[in-house]
């Protein structure tokens, strides 16, 4: 494997597969055995899930709510995820843990970094939820912060996109892709990949990003393998 320890950042929209909200048990299942594959060859996986399928606080505060109070439902919205997910995953066999970064003692376990990593050394998943506990903060911030805590070897991003274009790949059928880009070349060239905050972290901590299409079976295994699908981001 090229890459022993892996923190997979998956969108709340990626779970609605083909419905406008909520969760897809195909979806979900679909990701459960695609994670199941790497796992049994070795891979130590952690999961970041955002929470735009069920609520998402910016958009709650545009409409009048309070950002504070919006972002603590988007919380609660990534740990139904993530639960969602824990279910996918032990139905297919695979043991997990979900964790948060607020306190929800009756469902998931409190963060706590060290046992976090032990149960990654036990071979367990990990599903971080709650974002980073704190508003203002979005899931891709609390995806660079947990992998950095874990000491992963590379954040890959699922997206259902095939990698990072110079526009909207599915709004300009001439978007060019991206195979290697660098840090300072996707700030230079104003690409989104992550939120400022979350890729100014990854970038400071020498933390490469692949961002692939999760969507395509096998796609995490070819990855985690080395071959060159999506796109890298690095120094």
């Amino acid at each position: 494997m090229k890459y022993k320890r892996i923190l997979l950042k998956l969108s709340g929209e990626a779970l609605m597969g083909n419905r406008q909200y909520g969760i897809d048990p195909d979806r979900l299942s679909e990701y459960a055995n695609d994670i199941k594959e790497i796992k049994e060859l070795g891979v130590e996986v952690a999961i970041v899930i955002g929470g735009g399928n069920i609520f998402r606080g910016v958009a709650g505060a545009s409409n009048g709510m309070d950002r504070v109070q919006g972002d603590h439902m988007g919380m609660l919205a990534t740990v139904i995820n993530g639960l969602a997910l824990q279910s996918a995953l032990e139905n297919a066999g695979v043991p997990t843990r979900l964790q948060t970064a607020i306190h929800i003692e009756e469902v998931a376990e409190p963060f706590i970094r060290r046992r976090a990593l032990r149960h990654l050394e036990k071979g367990r998943v990990v599903i971080f939820g709650g974002g980073t506990g704190n508003p203002y903060f979005t899931t891709d911030s609390a995806a660079v912060l947990r992998a950095i805590e874990i000491s992963a070897d590379v954040i890959l991003k699922g997206t259902r996109v095939d990698g990072i274009y110079n526009t909207d790949p599915e709004k300009d059928s001439k978007a060019i892709k991206f195979d290697h880009i660098s840090f300072d070349d996707v700030l230079r060239k104003g690409l989104k990949v992550m939120d400022t905050t979350a890729f100014t972290l990854s970038q400071e901590n020498e933390l490469p990003i692949i961002v692939f299409d999760m969507n395509k079976k096998g796609n995490l295994l070819k990855v985690v393998t080395g071959e060159n699908i999506g796109t890298k981001v690095n120094l």
